[in-house]
């Protein structure tokens, strides 16, 4: 809960900053203000507490996420300054939307009352509905904006006429109450449908298929540092939430749940894999990367009681790897029309960290040793296995091989063709972040146990 006060309460001090004419120290005093608050977070670890008759519950899981969170949302805060330079009226309004959004994915992920749950959603849903039609000069930015929050509010829509009907069949909307009903028999049909609408409105949020359809149009058409955004901290809360979700709401999951979410892990590695190869608009391709990785990361359902440390680690991996990824992609593109694989021509020889940055991203995000992203697949391969779903993991692994296939297009481009004619200097703060975050997802993988260990 202090955490939460505390994200809100700079969120508000950025938009008190504009009228003051603080409009320079925003972007500083809020990277050290989150700094400090992941040091309130981590305190936190190991001693779990609950607030407001257990709407909000802090405990191991809630508090590495959230360090997670506030982790990606200094990077992304970080590269603001430049990327939003250009628009000082609204400076100070983006950088609030972030941190409020930052506050919605804690809420997200310390719920203990599905009220407290629904408004977390809607907070981190709001700013993003925000941020994808925040270029009103951009015809794709509007359409990414109006495609994302109709979309969005039909998958709400799902989402709260589920929770009505896990309600009307409890008489609870705390989760602790729920849960222990759940273990009885005689809970009523529409229990269970209520479920199945939660779910399916939390698999539009991450982008599964088949209800993936929105993420590579809103991903092109918004701004590229809210697309970054999107396809890390957003997806990652959106997981930990669905993970939280399954465990918190029913104590016996049927073998027909977990087969349902096997066929749809499948599908989404597949289709997110297969689409991807087809791509040369950079940030459509990691849309359809990214959906591929919400297929693997389901996979982490099918061993509810094992999986909350690997899924720890795999969401880290994948958003470390993302942030440096998006990172260079900004840092290529923010002056260019286009966000093609072409852009990135000769990038090895005009700027060698940045090409071998991005390189070491995509390599950790196709499960390549020794970055992290092989370890995640890895550990979560095994648990897969060990829950009787072999299937899941042979196609799992086949779709990493056809991953690769995309990622090198854009690793060959980088390397094997020649840059143009103009040479365009890059801001040194996505260099850094590039850098940052790379070096995080290297040091899991070298060390992974320091996080699988976190959520045992």
């Amino acid at each position: 809960m202090n955490t939460l006060i505390a994200i809100s309460g700079l969120g508000i001090f950025c938009l008190f900053a504009e009228i003051i004419n603080l409009r320079k120290a925003i972007v500083p005093v809020a990277v050290l203000g989150l700094i400090a608050i992941l040091g309130i977070t981590v305190s936190e670890f190991d001693h779990p507490s609950a607030w407001y008759n257990n709407m909000v519950i802090v405990n191991n899981f809630s508090v590495a996420f959230s360090s997670l969170f506030i982790v990606l949302t200094i990077f992304i805060l970080a590269m603001s300054g430049d990327f939003y330079k250009d628009k000082p009226s609204k400076f100070s309004d983006f950088i609030a939307i972030k941190i409020f959004l930052l506050a919605g994915a804690v809420a997200m992920v310390s719920f203990g009352n599905l009220s407290m749950f629904f408004l977390g959603i809607e907070i981190l849903s709001i700013s993003l509905y925000i941020l994808a039609g925040s270029d009103r000069l951009s015809i794709l930015s509007n359409e990414a904006g109006m495609k994302y929050f109709l979309l969005g509010s039909f998958a709400s829509g799902f989402i709260l006429f589920g929770i009505c009907l896990v309600y009307g069949a409890t008489g609870y909307f705390d989760v602790a109450e729920i849960y222990a009903l759940s273990q009885g028999a005689g809970l009523p049909v529409w229990f269970y449908f209520g479920i199945a609408m939660i779910l399916i409105g939390m698999l539009f949020k991450i982008a599964a298929a088949p209800f993936h359809f929105w993420a590579p149009d809103v991903y092109e058409g918004s701004p590229t540092l809210v697309t970054a955004t999107m396809s890390t901290l957003a997806k990652v809360v959106a997981v930990a939430t669905l993970y939280k979700l399954v465990t918190s709401l029913n104590a016996n999951m049927p073998h027909l749940f977990q087969v349902v979410i096997v066929a749809i892990a499948i599908l989404t590695m597949a289709v997110g894999n297969l689409l991807a190869l087809r791509q040369e608009n950079v940030k459509r391709m990691m849309a359809f990367s990214g959906i591929s990785h919400a297929g693997f990361m389901l996979l982490a359902l099918l061993s509810l009681t094992t999986a909350a440390g690997t899924l720890f680690y795999y969401t880290a991996a994948y958003a470390f790897a993302g942030i440096a990824s998006f990172a260079v992609i900004t840092s290529v593109t923010k002056n260019k029309a286009t966000q093609n694989v072409s852009d990135f021509n000769g990038l090895g020889k005009t700027n060698p960290v940045l090409a071998a940055v991005l390189t070491m991203s995509l390599l950790s995000m196709a499960g390549i040793p020794i970055f992290a992203g092989f370890f995640a697949k890895f550990s979560l391969f095994t648990q897969t296995i060990e829950a009787g779903y072999l299937v899941a993991v042979i196609a799992g692994v086949i779709s990493s091989i056809i991953s690769i296939g995309y990622y090198f297009k854009l690793i060959l481009a980088m390397y094997n063709k020649d840059a143009d004619a103009e040479t365009t200097s890059f801001p040194w703060v996505y260099t850094v972040v590039a850098v940052l975050a790379i070096a995080l997802n290297i040091g899991m993988g070298i060390y992974p146990g320091c996080m699988f260990d976190l959520l045992k």
